[in-house]
């Protein structure tokens, strides 16, 4: 492994932001009701020019200290710092880290209406306007057979089309990844809320693709957001 050691105070102010960020992003999707009530809510981070990962889970709702401790992960698998159980969580996603540079942090998360499109193993297809705008994706895929690891499976998403974002785990919740806790919350934010409208339309004659020239709306939306 290539020897990457930061100094230790920029270490820790690395940790702390990842921290900082990720205590926000979960009392966001808490307050919003996107997460379960069991606040399942796994962050792992990759550590700025390191080969580590930070890795922060919610607390359980019956935990009177409801401070997420970090955990620090090598790319090797080794537990280097904080709650051994919370850090070796991390390590089912080491490998798409180290295939995918530009992978900067992957959530696993527990909400209800993803969590229904995964109980029921079916891909959720992408029919919400905003939840397309910035995507080209059309629809989130669902990884049911366990025996290849969740990284393998991922990564295989990835090699088909690097604009994937997000599985569905069958008969869990769903895991995203992308450029940061914050940006990967908002995507997880805004994608329940498209599996909660798709959900009501399956009970009124189903969702249905988008009309004319409506996919190109929301692209040119995109585009002068992002300037």
């Amino acid at each position: 492994m290539t020897d990457l050691t930061l100094p230790a105070a920029a270490a820790t102010e690395a940790i702390d932001a990842i921290a900082r960020e990720f205590a926000h992003a979960a009392r966001v999707l808490k307050d919003t009701r996107t997460l379960s009530a069991t606040n399942t809510f796994q962050a792992i981070v990759r550590v700025p020019g390191q080969e580590q990962l930070v890795v922060l889970s919610a607390a359980d709702p019956f935990n009177p200290d409801q401070e997420a401790k970090p955990g620090l992960l090598g790319f090797d698998g080794k537990v280097l710092q904080g709650p051994p159980r919370v850090a070796a969580g991390g390590g089912r996603y080491i490998d798409v880290f180290k295939q995918r540079p530009e992978v900067q942090a992957v959530i696993h998360v527990h909400t209800p209406y993803l969590g229904a499109w995964a109980g029921a193993h079916r891909v959720l297809p992408i029919r919400y306007a905003p939840a397309q705008r910035f995507t080209q994706i059309r629809e989130l895929p669902v990884y049911i057979d366990r025996r290849p690891s969740e990284a393998s499976f991922i990564l295989d998403r990835l090699a088909e089309d690097a604009g994937h974002f997000a599985i569905l785990e069958a008969n869990g919740g769903a895991t995203f990844w992308g450029a940061s806790i914050t940006d990967v919350s908002k995507n997880i934010l805004l994608f329940e809320e498209a599996a909660y409208f798709t959900a009501l339309a399956e009970t009124i004659g189903g969702s249905q693709e988008f009309g004319p020239g409506v996919l190109e709306q929301q692209w040119q939306l995109a585009k002068a957001i992002r300037g």
